[in-house]
């Protein structure tokens, strides 16, 4: 006699958001300011100018740029509004941070697009283990984004779960 394995995970109507799909799949390239200052600590306003005038903006073209400072220096403000000034025309976006804190940055902004619609009313699993190490604000932000229309929000594999949220 044959038996018939149900399916009972297809069948409850879970629905699975992995939050790597939303990870940033731009070109970053690094601007560092450090490259730019005397003898790596000290911003001399008229150098400082002229670097930049001779910068190849090529290396930018079409891409998110990190814009960090990876020396312990006093960096004024008008100095990042200037590097972003002379960016802003050939790159994708210019974002402050290193490079991992700008991937961060991507992903969270590519979470907020979420659809959050198609999940109204919907029982939700936000998987947990992957390949790439998504974070914890991610995971912070999908939630609160859910938690409002979706009727359960859970944490894992659909197969083995973590509750996080039932709507009563």
């Amino acid at each position: 006699m044959e038996e018939m394995f149900t399916n009972k995970v297809s069948e409850s109507g879970i629905i699975s958001l992995n939050l790597e799909e939303y990870y940033p799949k731009d070109d970053i390239a690094l601007f560092d300011m450090k490259d730019y200052l005397f003898m790596g600590l000290i911003l001399k306003e008229k150098d400082f100018r002229e670097n930049l005038k001779m910068l190849d903006l090529s290396i930018y073209t079409d891409k998110v740029v990190a814009v960090t400072c990876s020396a312990d220096a006093v960096i004024p403000m008008w100095a990042y509004m200037l590097v972003s000034s002379n960016l802003q025309p050939v790159a994708r976006d210019v974002v402050f941070g290193s490079m991992e804190e700008v991937k961060n940055t991507l992903l969270l902004k590519n979470i907020a697009q979420l659809p959050v619609n198609d999940y109204e009313g919907k029982r939700v699993v936000i998987k947990g283990c992957g390949e790439i190490p998504v974070g914890e604000a991610a995971y912070l932000q999908a939630t609160q984004l859910l938690r409002p229309v979706a009727k359960s929000i859970m944490y894992g594999e659909p197969c083995s779960t973590v509750p996080i949220y039932k709507k009563k």
